[in-house]
């Protein structure tokens, strides 16, 4: 069931591999970006598209970091007020059978 998964993942690999290249091979035409205050040199298409979609997962990837901080924070919260409610509960119930002897 493993190696039947790596193949899987292999051929995958393989798809996206030759999508990319044909990808780099279509697009060879060289373009210079004009950002208004600053000119980028002439690269070709296929590699400023590359660089723009990095660039594009990075900033959503800081984006989301805020996100994802508060999110542990409140699972740290969390689980902290379950272990004390735990403890609460497991007192009460030692406390129960104290009562009762």
């Amino acid at each position: 069931m493993r190696w039947i998964k790596g193949l899987i993942l292999a051929v995958i690999l393989l798809v996206v591999l030759l999508v990319g290249i044909l990808f780099a091979v279509n697009n060879q035409q060289t373009i210079a970006l004009n950002l208004i205050w600053l000119e980028l040199p002439a690269i070709s298409l296929s590699v400023w598209l590359l660089a723009t979609l990095t660039l594009g997962v990075l900033v959503g990837m800081i984006a989301m970091m805020g996100v994802y901080i508060r999110l542990k924070a409140k699972l740290a919260r969390s689980e902290r007020h379950s272990r004390q409610q735990r403890k609460e509960l497991d007192q009460l119930r030692t406390q129960e059978f104290k009562e009762l002897a």
